[in-house]
């Protein structure tokens, strides 16, 4: 054989490994690849959970557990001894009335959170219509709730105040005389509430706004050819298809009403009546340094909003909505 030869031979034999594989069964090739999918595939999702799960645990339920130990003990918040009572916070929470009479507070704001939601629904309603300047509306009516709760407070203090723009307004309308919107007990609950209302009525309106824009147009078209006005489309069409937006906004509604803080803290400390369940126990844990009676009392706060909140799912079970 000559070395003309044998370089030819040379240069054909990974030629014929080539072709040699190539020959080999494709679906064996496939096996192998899904076989090795299959054996790391399994750890991938857990990935891209891993971060926003450290975040999660470290910021929302190392602190809980934190909390939870605090409950079972006389702790100051500044000396390093932590001694544990057991329960006696829990019992000294339950056996005095007064600190349970804050929750007749957030009865006021339970209800003006009703009243949130039927202006929400009704404005998210005709918004979602053909209506002049609806987009105009829709900015006036969510800006609000783009507002810091902190300068929320402010501008309200200086509208409550005697003398000051609320009273202007009222004198405008033949109703005369000098309230104490922030002083009186009688009224101080009811004008927080209808602040809280004022700036939290855009967010469940852009809440319903989206639910009821996912309603296909036909339907409402087919309504329209049935002689049905906006009232019976409302309440065949509107409503049914957005219950469990509804249902979202009632269970937020609840447990909000539970935990006000910002808006009384600030316009008003809690004084003249208007302290809140949350407003006490601050005030329990920075200004009378009882740490471990502060977090028995933030404890049955999170239980008390995850019993209502279980309690609104037994009642009103998430339902799955088919539009067609």
């Amino acid at each position: 054989m000559t070395a003309l030869q044998r370089d030819r031979g040379t240069a054909q034999s990974p030629a014929r490994t080539a072709s040699a594989a190539d020959a080999a069964p494709a679906g064996q090739g496939r096996a192998l690849r899904r076989k090795g999918v299959r054996r790391h595939w399994w750890f991938t999702p857990w990935l891209y959970l891993l971060v926003p799960l450290g975040l999660l645990g470290t910021f929302t339920y190392l602190p809980i557990a934190d909390m939870l130990g605090y409950s079972f003990t006389d702790w100051d918040g500044i000396s390093p001894e932590k001694n544990n009572v057991g329960l006696e916070n829990y019992t000294d929470l339950f056996t005095r009335p007064e600190l349970f009479k804050v929750f007749l507070v957030s009865g006021v704001y339970l209800i003006a959170a009703v009243l949130q939601i039927c202006l929400a629904l009704y404005f998210a309603t005709v918004l979602s219509f053909n209506t002049k300047f609806r987009n105009l509306f829709k900015g006036i009516l969510f800006f609000p709730y783009l507002i810091n709760g902190v300068a929320i407070g402010f501008v309200f203090l200086y509208f409550f105040q005697p003398h000051g723009t609320l009273d202007s307004l009222l004198a405008l309308l033949g109703i005369h005389g000098d309230h104490l919107w922030m002083g009186d007990p009688d009224l101080v609950n009811k004008s927080l509430a209808g602040v809280s209302v004022w700036r939290y009525t855009g967010l469940n309106l852009v809440l319903f706004l989206g639910a009821i824009q996912s309603i296909p147009p036909h339907l409402y078209e087919a309504a329209a050819l049935d002689g049905a006005n906006r009232w019976q489309q409302f309440r065949h069409i509107i409503a049914p298809s957005i219950k469990p937006v509804i249902s979202l906004s009632a269970i937020l509604a609840v447990s909000g009403s539970l935990a006000v803080f910002e808006i009384p803290y600030i316009m008003t400390g809690g004084a003249n009546g208007s302290r809140t369940f949350v407003i006490q126990s601050i005030n329990m844990a920075f200004k009378f340094d009882k740490f471990g009676l502060a977090s028995a009392s933030a404890v049955v706060l999170l239980i008390l909003i995850l019993l209502v909140t279980w309690i609104q799912r037994r009642l009103v079970p998430e339902e799955r909505v088919e539009l067609s």
